[in-house]
């Protein structure tokens, strides 16, 4: 029976993976079509990359979508250090769980409601829509993300090691530096992470809040997409796709370095 449960569940895996990356692998397919259409594959070329590559507009454009992401994503989870631990000190439950349904409500609102809502904030404050509006917007909904993830790891700690450090003589800054920051750093890390992809691949808010002269990648590529079909976009979208694929690799890679690092000092702990 349980033999028969893993394979359906296997099955199930299979095709929900097929049919979440079959459009991603056929964009990607004829982003290499010499012919310059997706109905008929003449021949391989790197011509389209060639084209992305030798594009000063959209090379501009790549590092305003890097900068954006980075800046934002580390602002955020700086922020969201704070937030967590704010949280999770709560000692009155209906406080706490008032607090967490305000950090989930950028979470669970549809992005078309949040990019207005921005947009409406800025135009009021007077904001000029660029590089700031879309910094600020991108900080905001990248906030919750990064406290989600930092929270399990504020919980997994136990009180005892903080009352330990106290007993030793830490003050308040050194609990926070020297134990708390250190046992929630792959939190810190993953927060960083999902911050991160949330802001390269955002579309719906940056439409809103985005300026004339400023562009990010997603609204560039739909921007590109309603001129024409051309396999420049596939070649865009392709390399968009690869370099986020490698953040979650190195993600993975990180978060298992720690666990490793993890399991080797508590063995060394115990023994």
């Amino acid at each position: 029976m349980a033999h028969r449960t893993n394979k359906t569940a296997a099955v199930y895996l299979a095709v929900m993976f097929a049919i979440l990356y079959a459009p991603i692998a056929y964009l990607i397919y004829y982003s290499f079509n010499s012919a310059g259409t997706m109905h008929s594959f003449e021949s391989f070329t790197l011509e389209w990359y060639a084209e992305v590559f030798q594009d000063t507009r959209l090379f501009i454009i790549v590092l305003n979508t890097l900068i954006i992401a980075l800046l934002s994503s580390a602002i955020a989870t700086i922020v969201a250090v704070f937030g967590a631990l704010a949280i999770y000190y709560t000692r009155n439950r209906r406080a706490r769980s008032a607090l967490l349904t305000l950090n989930n409500v950028l979470i669970v609102s549809p992005d078309v409601i949040i990019g207005a809502s921005f947009l409406i904030l800025f135009t009021l404050t007077g904001l000029s829509l660029g590089f700031s509006s879309v910094l600020l917007s991108h900080i905001a909904f990248s906030i919750p993300i990064a406290v989600l993830m930092i929270l399990p790891k504020l919980s997994e700690m136990s009180p005892t090691l903080i009352d330990a450090a106290k007993d030793l003589g830490a003050n308040s800054l050194q609990v926070l530096t020297r134990v708390v920051l250190p046992f929630i750093k792959p939190g810190i890390f993953a927060g960083f992470f999902m911050a991160l992809t949330y802001s390269l691949d955002d579309f719906a808010v940056t439409f809103f809040v985005t300026g004339n002269g400023f562009s990010t990648l997603s609204v560039e590529i739909y921007s590109r997409a309603r001129q024409g079909i051309s396999l420049s976009i596939n070649a865009l979208s392709a390399l968009l796709f690869l370099f986020t694929l490698l953040l979650v690799v190195g993600y993975y890679f990180i978060n298992m370095r720690n666990l490793r690092s993890a399991k080797n000092g508590g063995s060394g702990v115990k023994s």
